[in-house]
């Protein structure tokens, strides 16, 4: 393949297959998981960047004067950066001080503009510095993933299709993690319209609201939300697990040093939610999960000490 842009080669991700001979899982069953690791940017997050830009244009909302201004954990903002370079378009991303350092690096060896909020004030402070500026910059587009319906889009006009052309109509269950909460409502909202019976569990971390539980500060990236996702207003999930911080992280050094699956710790979060799904099914249930981004920008968190 030869190609002059690396946005060409966002999506048709492949998927590892976890059988009852890798895990501890009821005979015949198995997990697959969609490597949206291997983006090029490094995470799913790709998908909806260039959903939100390539929309964007068509709509007119963006021109070769906008500057893009998001908040973002920081996946989000690598992907803009990475379509936004095809454009020729700036880019300005509002950042939690505590997320990690490798991701706001990357984000700037893309060209961008970091900007941080205290850490204390969450995403929420980061939507709010984002709507400040968007407002006092001439020409800027503000996608606002935690609100856009282009989000949920993204992956029901995408990620769904293919994971129901790679695997068929047999899976039993999707669980993925929640963060904007657009990746799983678009996916699971096209899965559910093809495998009616399909189970949908979303994935937290401790310090995360969807089971009931107190917001509070978390190790675990990506995912966690301080308030419920708008897009979840019609979907019939089944249920959340609710993973801790050591959990998540013994989980993603074992995805290393097992399989070579160099994945972050919402992967590992991912996965032990997989495993207690799979565990309850009956034997030759098929379990669909998402490992959403690499290891290697959490580095600095002491992912694999």
């Amino acid at each position: 393949m030869v190609i002059t842009t690396m946005s060409q080669i966002i999506g048709s991700t492949p998927v590892f297959k976890f059988t009852d001979r890798d895990c501890p899982m009821p005979l015949g069953s198995v997990i697959y998981a969609k490597l949206e690791h291997l983006n090029p940017g490094g995470s799913i997050k790709d998908r909806l960047g260039q959903y939100l830009i390539e929309k964007g244009i068509q709509t007119g909302q963006i021109t070769d004067q906008t500057t893009i201004i998001e908040p973002t954990a920081g996946n989000t903002g690598i992907a803009l950066a990475l379509v936004a370079l095809r454009h020729g378009l700036k880019t300005i991303f509002v950042v939690p001080k505590k997320f990690s350092l490798e991701k706001q690096q990357i984000m700037k060896a893309l060209g961008a503009v970091v900007i941080n909020t205290p850490s204390e004030e969450g995403i929420a402070g980061a939507i709010a510095k984002s709507k400040e500026l968007a407002k006092n910059t001439p020409h800027s587009y503000l996608p606002l993933q935690f609100e856009n319906p282009a989000n949920p889009e993204a992956y029901y006009c995408s990620l769904g299709p293919e994971i129901v052309q790679e695997l068929g109509t047999r899976l039993s269950s999707f669980v993925a993690g929640i963060g904007s909460g657009g990746t799983f409502a678009g996916t699971a909202k096209y899965l559910k319209e093809h495998i009616p019976s399909i189970r949908l569990i979303g994935v937290e971390p401790e310090g995360s609201i969807l089971n009931g539980g107190e917001s509070h500060a978390h190790e675990i990236e990506g995912i966690g939300v301080e308030f419920i996702p708008p897009f979840f207003s019609d979907l019939p999930i089944d249920g959340f697990e609710t993973i801790s911080d050591s959990e998540g992280f013994a989980y993603a050094r074992e995805l290393a040093r097992k399989h070579g699956l160099l994945v972050g710790s919402s992967s590992g979060a991912a996965f032990v939610a997989a495993l207690r799904e799979v565990q309850r099914l009956p034997e030759g249930s098929l379990v669909l999960t998402i490992f959403p981004d690499m290891a290697d920008r959490y580095l600095s968190k002491g992912i694999y000490q």
